[in-house]
């Protein structure tokens, strides 16, 4: 009897019995490599990646594997996307705007001066236009984008000193996540520095640096930022939400089995949502922490958010007039969000508005 008529009569059960496998377990084992632009410390971030490993493996059955590489482990934070380029690695995890001095439009990918926040995001990306623009974008670099967590709104960063006005950050030496909001912030002052989050300790320790923005308290109290920068200020205009991406190179995901792609697509839903969600629980125990243990924790004055928003605002302008690509894709964004806020004045903004006020049980 030949296999196809042994399939036929004896059905699965008699398939296994006779000891012959089914077609879809008779696939290649699919072995990947994930290099992370973040060090292991951040449990929050790279356990994103870590998240997605192991989703991929559980739903393959072991059939298919992603082992995951922290910063400097295969290569420096910055170089994941010369990595794609060059098809040297199958995915990475990063964020997206470290990389705008390839391109601006890479900050779209994460966040942008008063951008986006968390829901909007999630939105502009799977059901507006936002991923279909960027990823179209990013077919030069050869990889796609997948979602790999949000950290929802940030903080305003760490300060050596007192932020009173806008004259106070004149020739401050800052460290920030990259795009126009560097450059933004230079038209007010401040020098900009691009680092890897493992190397800012001691370049604030050291007083090489002034300041540093970073994430929020969860993860800027594991790096130790409050031990050598008292003031702590908010929120992070510059960072009304920022998506952490996994970067996955076209070549290997179009190889991939439709079974595979189905799960690897799954899979990063898993460990985005899951990253999302942990830095609800984490954030708010990090901050009254933080607070106990004597960091100082202050707003940002209405003067100085005014001033970041028209310095933002031009920047968004100069590279209009340079890019017709990035003026598609922040206007694009900038549509979408309008309609946001107008939904927002009716649904979370009074909710959240009330709450804060009202006293709980």
């Amino acid at each position: 009897m030949d296999r196809r008529s042994l399939i036929k009569n004896a059905g699965i059960a008699g398939v296994l019995a006779a000891g012959v496998a089914p077609a879809v377990h008779a696939q290649a084992a699919v072995r990947w490599r994930l290099a992370s632009s973040f060090p292991k410390s951040l449990d929050t971030i790279f356990g994103s990646a870590e998240k997605l490993s192991s989703a991929v493996k559980a739903m393959s059955g072991g059939k298919f594997e992603i082992s995951v590489h922290p910063a400097g482990e295969l290569m420096p934070a910055f170089g994941v996307v010369d990595a794609l380029q060059g098809d040297t690695i199958d995915m990475a995890q990063t964020a997206a705007y470290y990389f705008t001095g390839k391109d601006p439009i890479f900050a779209f990918s994460c966040a942008v001066p008063f951008g986006l926040t968390t829901l909007q995001m999630a939105g502009w990306k799977d059901h507006g236009n936002g991923r279909k623009l960027l990823d179209a974008f990013f077919e030069k670099y050869n990889f796609k984008t997948a979602s790999a967590g949000n950290t929802t709104t940030q903080m305003g960063g760490w300060y050596r000193k007192e932020i009173k006005t806008v004259a106070d950050l004149k020739g401050l030496k800052m460290r920030m996540g990259g795009g126009v909001f560097g450059e933004a912030m230079a038209k007010l002052g401040v020098v900009a520095q691009n680092m890897p989050a493992g190397d800012v300790y001691q370049a604030l320790e050291k007083g090489t640096l002034d300041a540093v923005e970073f994430v929020g308290p969860y993860d800027d109290e594991k790096l130790g930022f409050n031990k050598v920068a008292p003031f702590y200020y908010y929120p992070g205009w510059w960072e009304g939400s920022a998506d952490l991406e996994f970067f996955i190179n076209i070549k290997k995901y179009n190889a991939l089995s439709p079974e595979n792609k189905a799960i690897l697509d799954a899979a990063t839903r898993v460990a985005a949502a899951d990253m999302t969600a942990k830095y609800q629980v984490l954030n708010p125990i990090a901050l009254k922490n933080l607070v106990a243990n004597k960091t100082q924790l202050k707003p940002f004055s209405k003067e100085l958010m005014d001033a970041g928003f028209k310095a933002s605002m031009e920047t968004f302008a100069e590279h209009e007039a340079k890019s017709p690509e990035f003026k598609k894709i922040h206007q694009d964004m900038r549509a979408f969000q309008k309609d946001q806020i107008l939904w927002n004045r009716f649904s979370e903004y009074p909710f959240n508005q009330y709450m804060a006020q009202a006293k709980l049980p």
